[in-house]
């Protein structure tokens, strides 16, 4: 078979695993790459690349920056390209039916959910959150409709309480890979039939909104461990104490016990313990406000925590 000429789409980090993988495979010629336009970043707000744009200059590719990538004059170039199809990961724009049109194998789309569940922005922050026993990626054929493209393909992993959403991040980068090494090949070749989304299965997986990291300690315990696992990141998970932000960085959920939440039911050298609505949340790191974060002992020491204090508003 010849090689397969596609164009990328693509601009946070978490596109840049799978354009590397696609670039060293022998059987794709990527004829260009598009991301988004840089953006001014940093504390001396310095103009740079987004990680796909730095990663296609890193491996000698054609990139440009693209403010709307359905403008006509986008779309002849495109065609000027005569490429088989397009692969998009985590791109950042809506793609219109006369973009779709264009490729002879209609352009696939990596997402990092088991489709149909969690179409949308924040998939991976929402399977976390929700308390869900499982994730993956998918590799969906693009269709107008957000993320309800036909599936070629999915991914697994188990969602166990030691991943986090930085952790989940790098796993689905290089399931991310494996998918368009295998299932897009395959779908190029015509041995690979996509399978539709059952639409009685969806769940729409919203923007992250920064209040959402306020905790309730009116939740239950393992609620609030979910809600720190998915927003560890971004934007963290907070409560009041004084009238100050302090930030959880670390805790356990503890099924047992509870009483008036918020309340600081035990303390120890190393951890303490918040009742929550259900069970009790053991926290062991924190971040006080405007400070770096520190182990539960250097705050008990610096901060004069006390047994049944109450956190929250």
């Amino acid at each position: 078979m010849s090689v397969v000429r596609i164009i990328y789409l693509g601009t946070p980090d978490f596109a840049v695993t799978p354009l590397t993988a696609l670039a060293e495979d022998p059987h794709f010629k990527i004829v260009r790459v598009y991301t988004q336009p840089d953006k001014p970043s940093g504390r001396n707000l310095k103009v740079q690349p987004t990680p796909v744009k730095a990663e296609a200059l890193r491996l000698g590719l054609d990139v440009q920056n693209v403010e709307n990538i359905n403008d006509e004059s986008v779309l002849n170039e495109i065609r000027s390209l005569q490429v088989d199809s397009a692969v998009v990961v985590a791109f950042g724009q809506i793609l219109k039916p006369e973009f779709l049109e264009i490729f002879v194998h209609p352009p696939v789309n990596v997402h990092s959910s088991l489709l149909p569940r969690w179409r949308g922005a924040a998939p991976m922050q929402r399977a976390l959150m929700a308390g869900d026993v499982e994730t993956g990626v998918a590799l969906q054929v693009i269709v107008s409709k957000l993320d309800a493209g036909p599936v070629l393909g999915v991914r697994k992993i188990a969602l166990t309480d030691d991943l986090d959403i930085i952790q989940l991040y790098d796993i689905l980068k290089q399931k991310s890979r494996e998918l368009l090494k295998v299932e897009f090949m395959d779908y190029i070749r015509g041995n690979l039939i996509a399978v539709p989304q059952d639409e009685s299965l969806k769940t729409i997986a919203k923007k992250i909104r920064k209040e959402e990291g306020l905790i309730n300690w009116s939740l239950s315990a393992r609620q609030i461990f979910n809600q720190l696992r998915g927003l560890k990141s971004w934007p963290g998970v907070w409560t009041l104490r004084e009238g100050k932000i302090l930030k959880v960085i670390s805790a356990t959920p503890l099924e047992d016990g509870g009483g008036s939440p918020g309340k600081i039911i035990d303390l120890k050298s190393d951890y303490f313990d918040v009742s929550c609505g259900n069970g009790v949340l053991r926290i062991t790191e924190v971040q006080p406000e405007s400070r770096a974060a520190m182990k539960v002992a250097d705050y008990v020491r610096g901060y004069h925590l006390k047994l049944s204090e109450k956190l929250g508003s």
